[in-house]
């Protein structure tokens, strides 16, 4: 069984259709949800699914080896779905090529630092884009940076604004990002 730690630190609508997508797997299943906010909304998407959850704070997050310790117990692969903090190097090395996480945007255009969200989808549209999209890739020590495992675009109008395009990015990464997870779960598996 390949368990998967869902890390985010909003709503959880990426976290949620990761619940629902392997909820009747045998192979795999959501073992743990970790948030670095008390007011998030996908603490309620884990109770209600019956999966526990972490929250974990800064200092302990990046000044020690708690949260790897105790992820090395409860997790086999790692799926950032909206989660706002770098990732430690000791996370990183624990988890090397088993955490991913879901840009939205085709890299290597519009990542980095301050290019999540909105701003994403304010920049495209700033700069009269054509495509924009959503990028699945291996997490490593910089933003953005890690070996994209999966790509997927979608088209921007003219009459586009950012909370149109993030509707679609947002429908590209439920119809994708569980489906791209599983297939790297199988290659582990066979």
């Amino acid at each position: 069984m390949n368990r998967i730690a869902i890390f985010a630190s909003g709503e959880g609508t990426n976290a949620q259709r990761f619940i629902d997508y392997f909820k009747n797997s045998k192979d795999i299943r959501v073992s743990l949800i970790v948030t670095n906010s008390a007011k998030a909304n996908v603490i309620e998407r884990a109770k209600k699914a019956g999966i526990p959850y972490l929250l974990i704070d800064r200092d302990t997050f990046y000044s020690t080896n708690k949260i790897v310790d105790e992820l090395k117990h409860k997790a086999d692969f790692i799926v950032l779905a909206g989660f706002m903090w770098m990732i430690p190097e000791n996370l990183i090395r624990a988890f090397n090529g088993k955490m991913v996480n879901v840009h939205p945007a085709l890299l290597p255009s519009y990542g980095g630092k301050g290019m999540y969200g909105k701003y994403v989808h304010e920049a495209v549209i700033k700069n009269k884009e054509k495509k924009s999209g959503i990028t699945i890739h291996f997490v490593n020590e910089h933003y953005d940076e890690g070996k994209i495992v999966f790509q997927q675009e979608c088209s921007v109008e003219a009459s586009d604004t950012p909370e149109t395009l993030a509707n679609k990015i947002h429908k590209l990464e439920h119809e994708n990002y569980p489906v791209v997870v599983e297939k790297l779960l199988q290659k582990n598996i066979s």
